[in-house]
C-alpha cells in the first residue's frame, strides 16, 4: 500500500496556517482590487476539491489504497480554499465567498474510467504548480505571495503522489494503464491546440448540465480564469512550456522512454493502445 508512506511524507512537509503564514507582515497598499478579486476566485475554485473527492471515492471503490489517500489530498486541497478565505476574511472581508458561491461548484461529475481520471488530475497538479508559482510572482503583497508559494509546493507534492499511484497501476494493469495515461497525456500536453486552459476545473464532466458542467462555468465570473492567466499573471509560452516539459519528463520516467515532444508521446500511445487492444 502507498497510503501509509504518502501520509508520512505529506504530513512531514505540511505547513501550518497559524504559524507558517506571516499574517503580521500584511501591507495593504500592496494589494490591488484586481488581485484581491482573483484570490476570491481561486478560493472558490479550490473548493471544487469536494466534488472531485466524491468522484474519486465513487469511481475507486475497487481501490482502498487510493481511496484512503483521498483523506490526505482532500484535507490539503480544502485547506487551500480555507487559507485564501482566511486571507480575505482578515484583509478584504467584503470579498469572502458566500456559502452559496462555494456550493455552486459542488455538483456531480459523471462516472469516468479511473485510470484516465488519475492521469488527468496528475496533469492538473503539474499545471497548478506552475500557475500558483506564477501567481506568487505576480502578487506584490508579501502575505499572499507566501500563501501561493505554499500552495504551489503542495500541488507539486500531490503530483508526485499521483505519479506513485500511476506506477502502481502499471505494475498491475500493464499496457492498459500505459494506454490510458499516454492518451490523456497527449491531450493535456497539447495546450497549443486548445482554446481554453487545460485543467480539470475547465473540462466538461456532466452531459445533462452542459454547458454549465465545468467548475469554471459555475463561478461568479466564468471568464475570470482566462483573464487571470493571460492578462494578470501573464502565463505565457515559456511558462506553458514548463507544464508540457513536466508532463513529458514524468511520463518518460514512468514508461522508461524518452519523450522530447508530444509527437513522441503520441507515437508511443498508438503502440501501447494497439498492444492493449490485442491483449
Amino acid at each position: 500500500m502507498l497510503y501509509p508512506e504518502l501520509f508520512k511524507s505529506l504530513e512531514s512537509a505540511r505547513w501550518n496556517m497559524a504559524d507558517d503564514v506571516p499574517w503580521d507582515t500584511f501591507q495593504p497598499e500592496l494589494l490591488s482590487e484586481e488581485q484581491a478579486i482573483t484570490i476570491k476566485m481561486n478560493a472558490i475554485t479550490e473548493w471544487s476539491a469536494l466534488p472531485a473527492t466524491e468522484m474519486f471515492l465513487r469511481d475507486n471503490r475497487h481501490d482502498s489504497d487510493f481511496s484512503a489517500f483521498m483523506s490526505v489530498w482532500f484535507y490539503e486541497e480544502q485547506k487551500h480554499s480555507l487559507v485564501l478565505m482566511e486571507y480575505l476574511n482578515r484583509f478584504r472581508p467584503d470579498l469572502v465567498p458566500t456559502e452559496e458561491e462555494l456550493h455552486a461548484v459542488r455538483f456531480e461529475f459523471e462516472p469516468a474510467p479511473a485510470l484516465e481520471t488519475l492521469m488527468l488530475h496528475f496533469c492538473g497538479e503539474v499545471r497548478l504548480t506552475q500557475w500558483y508559482r506564477r501567481a506568487s510572482e505576480w502578487h506584490t503583497e508579501p502575505v499572499i505571495k507566501k500563501i501561493y508559494d505554499h500552495l504551489s509546493r503542495d500541488e507539486a507534492r500531490h503530483g508526485g503522489a499521483y505519479l506513485k499511484f500511476m506506477k502502481k497501476a502499471i505494475d498491475q494493469a500493464g499496457d492498459t494503464a500505459r494506454a490510458a495515461f499516454s492518451k490523456v497525456g497527449v491531450l493535456m500536453a497539447s495546450s497549443s491546440r486548445s482554446s481554453k486552459p487545460l485543467h480539470p476545473t475547465n473540462l466538461h464532466v456532466n452531459k445533462e448540465l452542459f454547458p454549465n458542467d465545468t467548475v469554471q462555468s459555475r463561478m461568479p465570473n466564468p471568464d475570470w480564469l482566462e483573464h487571470w492567466l493571460d492578462n494578470q499573471i501573464q502565463f505565457g509560452k515559456e511558462h506553458e512550456a514548463r507544464v508540457v516539459g513536466g508532463i513529458l519528463r514524468n511520463l518518460s520516467s514512468l514508461f522508461g522512454q524518452t519523450f522530447e515532444t508530444v509527437t513522441d508521446l503520441n507515437r508511443f500511445r498508438k503502440t501501447v493502445s494497439a498492444a492493449a487492444a490485442a491483449a
